[in-house]
C-alpha cells in the first residue's frame, strides 16, 4: 500500500476524531465504554477466579455491601463485585461478537439484494422479511436450547436472528449508491459485479455499517441478558445470569437490592454508552446530521 493511501487514511481518521470530539454525548459514551472494556481486560490480572466457586465462598449469604464485599454477596456468599467483573468479559464478548456476526450477514445480504436484480434479489428479500416477522428473541431462545448452552452458541443464536433490519438498511443505501453516474461508467468500462460491490458500494455503505454496529452491540448485550434471565445462558458468569440468580433466590423479597441493582446498572450503563457512541458516529458520518450537537 502506497504512502499516499496511508496519508489519506490518517487524515480521514484525524478529521473523524476532530468532529467526534464535538459530540459531547459521544465522548461521554466512549469514556464509559472504555472504563468497562479496561476493567474487563484487567480482571484476570487483578482478581482470582476461584472466588466464584461456591465451595470457596467466604462471605455470608446475601450480605449487604461492606468493606470486605463492596457490592455485597449472593446466595452462596460470593462477591457480587467479583462476579460482575468476570461477567463483564462474557457479556461484552457476546455483545461484540454477535453484533459483528449480525452486521456481516446483514451487510452481505443487503449489498447483494441491492446490487442484483430479478429472482436473486427477490429471494434474498423474502428471506429477510421472514426473519423480520419472526420474534427474534423467541427464535434465539429456541436456537440456543437446540444447540446447547455455550458462549459460541449464544453468539450464533443472537447473530443469525438480528441481521434482517440491517440488511434492509444496507439494501436501501446500496440502491442509492448504484443510482449514481459513476457506477454506470464503471460498468461501461467492464467492471464486474464483485468490483462494483467491493470497490464502489462497500466503501460508501461502510460508515452506515460502522455507526449501526455500535447500536447493534447494545441490542446484543440486552438480548444476551434477556436470554440468560430466561435460562438460556452460556454456562459462565454474566450480568444476565446474575439477574437470573437474584430472581431465583428471591433477592427482591429478601431485601438484597445490591444483588439486583449492581448488574442492572452495568447493563444500563454499557447499553447507554454504545447508544451514545452510535448516535455520535451517525452525526459525524452522515452529512445531513453533521454539526448537530448530541
Amino acid at each position: 500500500m502506497s504512502s499516499v493511501t496511508w496519508a489519506r487514511r490518517r487524515s480521514s481518521l484525524a478529521r473523524f476524531w476532530q468532529q467526534y470530539r464535538r459530540q459531547r454525548a459521544g465522548v461521554i459514551g466512549a469514556v464509559i465504554l472504555a472504563i468497562f472494556v479496561v476493567l474487563a481486560l484487567i480482571t484476570p490480572l487483578v482478581t482470582d477466579p476461584s472466588g466464584m466457586d461456591v465451595t470457596k465462598a467466604t462471605g455470608a449469604k446475601m450480605a449487604p455491601p461492606s468493606l470486605g464485599f463492596l457490592l455485597g454477596t449472593d446466595e452462596s456468599g460470593r462477591s457480587i463485585l467479583l462476579m460482575i467483573l468476570w461477567g463483564s468479559r462474557v457479556s461484552l464478548l457476546i455483545g461484540f461478537m454477535s453484533a459483528l456476526l449480525s452486521m456481516v450477514i446483514g451487510t452481505v445480504v443487503g449489498i447483494a439484494a441491492g446490487h442484483f436484480r430479478g429472482w436473486a434479489a427477490a429471494a434474498l428479500m423474502r428471506v429477510t422479511d421472514w426473519f423480520l416477522v419472526l420474534p427474534s428473541l423467541v427464535l434465539a431462545l429456541v436456537l440456543s436450547a437446540i444447540l446447547g448452552g455455550s458462549t459460541s452458541t449464544i453468539i450464533l443464536a443472537i447473530g443469525i436472528t438480528s441481521w434482517a433490519s440491517t440488511a434492509r438498511l444496507i439494501r436501501a443505501q446500496t440502491l442509492a449508491v448504484e443510482a449514481r453516474p459513476y457506477i454506470e461508467r464503471s460498468r461501461a468500462l467492464g467492471a464486474g459485479h464483485w468490483h462494483v460491490m467491493s470497490r464502489h458500494v462497500l466503501p460508501n455503505v461502510a460508515p452506515l455499517v460502522l455507526a449501526n454496529t455500535t447500536l447493534q452491540v447494545a441490542s446484543a448485550i440486552v438480548a444476551e441478558s434477556t436470554l440468560a434471565f430466561l435460562g438460556a445462558d452460556s454456562g459462565q458468569a454474566s450480568w444476565g445470569q446474575l439477574l437470573r440468580g437474584s430472581y431465583d433466590w428471591g433477592a427482591a423479597t429478601a431485601g438484597a437490592w445490591w444483588y439486583i441493582l449492581a448488574p442492572g446498572l452495568c447493563i444500563v450503563a454499557v447499553v447507554l454508552a454504545f447508544t451514545l457512541c452510535g448516535r455520535a458516529m451517525e452525526a459525524v458520518l452522515n452529512p445531513r446530521l453533521r454539526g448537530v450537537s448530541r
